[in-house]
């Protein structure tokens, strides 16, 4: 059976629509914040449908973060406040840190499964729905907050977040999922100097990080169905129009291309932040795929037709150009809060990367 693939796409959370975004910051109780949300993602759906893409998703609009709302549904999770947030450039995230607590596991109920079979049931094209890689569990839990003592052994805990992330693959396979995508950005952080600096302060080291994360990504996917493609999404953070992390590719190319069973890489390169693209030359032959990230999510200037194919071109100097597509470089709402750009910014970047992939490659 043959597996979803296309030339365009993009990662997955959408400016937040107003009823949502009001509600959220209205403190409205779950049922009326549920009523927006169902009432108004038919027509984000609507909207990517109509400018031509062939995949869609809810744009995580039933989501405070890309990341803790998933984790923190885990089984063994909790969200917990304290004082401060992480640091982005010039702005700090709100104070929230995820806690482990217990013996990780993936629920049977939990909510964003119900978030898939939505989309799938309000589209006519392809549904995805993006999730925090094994990667977050780890990187985003503080030593001091893995409570469990079992989990001082890393070997034991990256096994239990292999494990826990091989059942949502089996999960989501069951509700009807056919393309499932996860944000593993952490390979990216990995590359810049603060954040490696940082990760030799708390007792790890980053190179033997990368090798960890690729292994418990291809855990919980390495026997997936023949029929499932699986995406990961590589950054380096993505709040408010900020960022976190600066660094190529070149110290994780090898790890995510050759080291997991990955179907397509979505990778951030809308600004020298990102480094050369050398490091694609990793990516072996055959019908793994790049979804290079020359446009951006975090301004609202809308990139030139002509710079994008040049920067393909470039680009096809590494890796062949039918295993390239398109899409933005980041989300455009990773958080609620959403980026600095409008609601008719974000359709205009969107058809740009159906347009790309119809004049390089003939369709989307």
């Amino acid at each position: 059976m043959s597996k979803p693939r296309f030339r365009a796409d993009h990662v997955g959370s959408l400016l937040r629509p107003e009823p949502v975004a009001k509600a959220r910051a209205e403190g409205a109780d779950a049922a009326i914040l549920r009523a927006a949300e169902d009432a108004t993602i038919p027509d984000l759906i609507k909207m990517q449908e109509d400018v031509g893409l062939k995949v869609v998703t809810d744009g995580e609009a039933r989501r405070a973060f890309w990341h803790f709302d998933f984790m923190g549904m885990l089984d063994g999770m909790e969200l917990r406040t304290r004082d401060e947030g992480v640091k982005f450039h010039g702005v700090d995230l709100p104070p929230i840190r995820p806690t482990i607590t217990d013996t990780l596991g993936f629920p049977a109920d939990h909510p964003m499964l119900e978030h898939f079979t939505f989309v799938k049931d309000h589209t006519t094209v392809c549904p995805k729905i993006s999730i925090p890689g094994p990667s977050a569990v780890h990187f985003r839990t503080d030593p001091s907050d893995v409570l469990p003592e079992k989990y001082r052994d890393q070997k034991v805990l990256m096994a239990d977040i292999a494990a826990t992330y091989k059942a949502a693959v089996e999960a989501y396979y069951a509700a009807g999922c056919r393309y499932l995508q996860m944000d593993d950005i952490f390979f990216a952080y990995l590359a810049d100097p603060k954040q490696r600096e940082q990760r030799l302060a708390m007792g790890q080291d980053p190179d033997q990080l990368i090798t960890d994360y690729a292994w418990m990504l291809n855990e919980a996917i390495k026997d997936r169905p023949s029929d499932m493609t699986i995406g990961m999404h590589m950054c380096r953070g993505n709040f408010r129009s900020t960022y976190a992390a600066t660094g190529g590719y070149d110290a994780a190319a090898d790890a995510i291309f050759n080291g997991t069973d990955v179907d397509i890489y979505f990778m951030e390169y809308d600004t020298d932040r990102a480094g050369g693209l050398e490091p694609l030359a990793l990516l072996p032959k055959g019908d793994k795929r790049i979804m290079a990230g020359f446009i951006t999510t975090k301004t609202p200037e809308l990139e030139s037709m002509d710079d994008i194919k040049r920067q393909f071109e470039a680009a096809s100097k590494f890796v062949d150009i039918d295993q390239l597509g398109i899409a933005p470089q980041c989300g455009f709402s990773s958080t609620e809060h959403g980026n600095s750009l409008t609601v008719d910014d974000q359709r205009r970047k969107l058809e740009l990367v159906v347009n790309v992939a119809q004049d390089i490659w003939g369709e989307a």
